[in-house]
């Protein structure tokens, strides 16, 4: 077709990424996690360093280093580094140092200043603490800021209080080297350094994003391609008014991307030039306008993506509300993590963990999309054990022959997640479910939840301890919790017993969230209580819906359980004092699963009737 002279008919091509398909082969591409892993507490914060350690921290101030071994890891040592949260962590750009941050109080520092705060500093190859450096205030953001090879070991933190940024010689004796007062004009939060030009990266909390070199005088490196901020989009957030919540280098150095509220946020930046490349909605108006376009990218029910919005609505206010005050604290919206070729970012939002390639600007994949979880922080391994060598993008993109030799990998996206205590792995291997060690339990139980799970002993009381609910579809064995819930375990055995739910139809259904029966009439508005009346909830705190299996009432608010109860397939952490546990499955979980897939209508009812034949109480 002829074409104009000037060439301003010629269409536009469409940009593509040469080798994409090998990158997207050296990332996790298993739809759900493969093995999760404990602490005792909240886990808030993952790192992955180039020494192939992985080292996880919780909000009650433990810090546990993992090995990675060809496939999965292996555990190697634990440590209490404080008495509240760790409120940061770093590890250096060679893998070799690792620094955390917590507001730990006691004693006088050199200057004869209170303590506040102190850092902690461990060598991650020989996972040893090296150095405590006691602080005269809150610490709030840090980084290793020396390149590879440098005899110096610099770290730098910002605090709550100031606008200041403090250098110090990470094996020194807590004198700072350097004191940056004039850098910013707020607290900073964020900081991040790039290796390759030697340039750090900070950010305050009115949203100033700052270049400078970790040395004298601290300025604007000659290496970027702009001489005054007003030539890029640094002001993007200023401008906005909106608050940047993490900061993310790309592995090469050329890029970095930003998560940001209100309106949840990425964009992603050019480093030497400032300019925004690329911008992604993921606000809760541009997700519900998705959701019900049906482009969400997720086979969400209502009720599901419902509870996700009520999840993400608390998360956001509370992070941001966190950063603004300046409290202390360890609530955020998660991070973004690049591969290592810098053309993918990773970003966990409501609907799972979305792999963008920023070069055709497309949603690549998401992970984790039919988990109930709200995965935040992120930390991509890409490597393998140094024994086995391995083969980077570079090279396996390369004409060359011998470089291009596939070797064998095992990528692993390491996530934190809201209010679990668990890190989760995402890997290429799909998680087998069934057999039932996808979460690990590799924590001692406490006192409550031994007492939970110990055999009942030979005096039992006159309630029963244990039930079978025999169904048209097969058998449901449950343990029931007596001693922590008398009233609610007496309701149940009393109401079986009568026989009163002999008969009675699994009402509504809901896969990946719970079974629901013990309703006479069957449609969810019926049923009573041993005693012709509602009673009052019983909540234990050993009893959470934190899995599933988990046995627990049916109400309509607090303090009106009758005869309904539900059985989870999935956990169910909202849920925890709103309604009360009394009971775990321990077997038949099979049919639990098959009632929870069975078609139904559009009020979640079974389009085929499911029964309670009778439920048996054994002492």
């Amino acid at each position: 077709m002829p074409m104009p002279a000037d060439g301003s008919g010629a269409v536009k091509k469409r940009k593509t990424l040469k080798h994409e398909k090998l990158y997207l082969d050296h990332l996790p591409s298993a739809d759900r996690y493969w093995k999760s892993f404990m602490h005792r507490d909240t886990v808030t914060q993952v790192a992955v360093t180039k020494t192939n350690f992985v080292i996880t921290s919780s909000i009650d101030g433990h810090l546990k280093f993992w090995k990675k071994q060809e496939v999965g890891i292996e555990f190697v040592k634990h440590y209490r580094t404080h008495l509240g949260p760790v409120l940061a962590l770093s590890a250096s750009e060679d893998g070799k140092n690792l620094a955390c941050l917590g507001g730990d109080v006691g004693g006088n520092v050199a200057s004869g200043e209170p303590v506040k705060g102190s850092a902690k500093v461990f060598d991650v190859e020989n996972f040893d603490m090296i150095n405590i450096i006691k602080l005269p205030y809150v610490p709030r953001a840090c980084a290793w800021v020396h390149q590879r090879g440098d005899g110096r070991t610099l770290l730098a933190i910002s605090d709550f209080d100031s606008a200041a940024i403090r250098i110090y010689d990470g094996r020194g004796d807590g004198t700072p080297l350097h004191t940056l007062d004039k850098l910013h004009r707020a607290s900073v939060h964020l900081i991040a350094y790039n290796e390759r030009f030697d340039t750090v990266v900070s950010i305050d909390v009115g949203g100033m994003v700052e270049y400078w070199e970790p040395s004298e005088p601290f300025e604007k490196p000659e290496s970027v391609d702009w001489s005054s901020k007003s030539e890029t989009d640094l002001y993007e957030f200023k401008k906005t008014k909106s608050t940047p919540m993490s900061l993310t280098l790309s592995p090469g150095g050329e890029s970095f991307a930003i998560l940001s509220l209100p309106d949840l946020r990425l964009t992603t930046f050019n480093f030497l030039t400032g300019k925004r490349h690329r911008q992604y909605d993921e606000s809760l108006t541009a997700t519900q306008e998705m959701q019900q376009a049906g482009t969400a990218g997720g086979d969400l029910d209502s009720m599901e993506f419902g509870r996700r919005l009520a999840v993400e609505r608390e998360l956001e206010r509370l992070a941001l509300d966190a950063v603004k005050a300046g409290t202390p604290g360890v609530v955020g919206i998660g991070t973004a993590v690049w591969d290592e070729g810098g053309k993918f970012v990773l970003y966990p939002t409501l609907l799972g963990i979305k792999v963008v390639n920023t070069v055709t600007n497309k949603v690549a994949r998401m992970l984790g999309k039919d988990e109930t979880i709200r995965f935040l922080n992120l930390a991509l391994y890409q490597g393998m054990p140094i024994k086995k060598g391995f083969t980077t993008i570079a090279m396996a993109t390369s004409e060359n022959p011998l470089l291009a030799e596939k070797d064998a990998r095992d990528p692993t996206l390491f996530c934190t997640a809201w209010k679990r205590p668990r890190f989760y792995m995402f890997t290429r291997s799909h998680a087998d479910e069934k057999s039932g060690d996808r979460d690990v339990f590799n924590e001692r139980p406490t006192k409550e939840e031994a007492a939970v799970a110990a055999p009942a002993a030979s005096n039992i009381g006159p309630l029963g301890r244990r039930a079978v609910i025999h169904t048209t579809k097969g058998d449901i064995a449950l343990d029931l919790f007596p001693d922590q819930v008398p009233k609610t375990v007496e309701n149940f055995v009393g109401l079986a017993r009568k026989n009163y739910y002999d008969d009675v139809i699994f009402h509504r259904v809901i896969p990946k969230f719970m079974i629901q029966t013990g309703d006479p009439l069957g449609d969810g508005t019926g049923g009573e209580s041993l005693w012709g009346k509602n009673f009052e909830d019983e909540f234990h705190p050993s009893l959470k819906h934190d899995r599933p299996y988990t046995l627990s009432m049916a109400n309509a608010g607090p303090g009106t359980n009758g005869s309904q109860f539900f059985i989870t397939t999935a956990p169910t952490g909202w849920l925890d004092n709103k309604h009360s546990v009394f009971g775990r499955a321990t077997s038949g979980y099979e049919v639990i699963h098959e009632i929870e897939n069975a078609r139904r209508d559009k009020g979640d009812k079974p389009y085929d009737d499911i029964r309670i034949v009778s439920i048996d109480i054994e002492s």
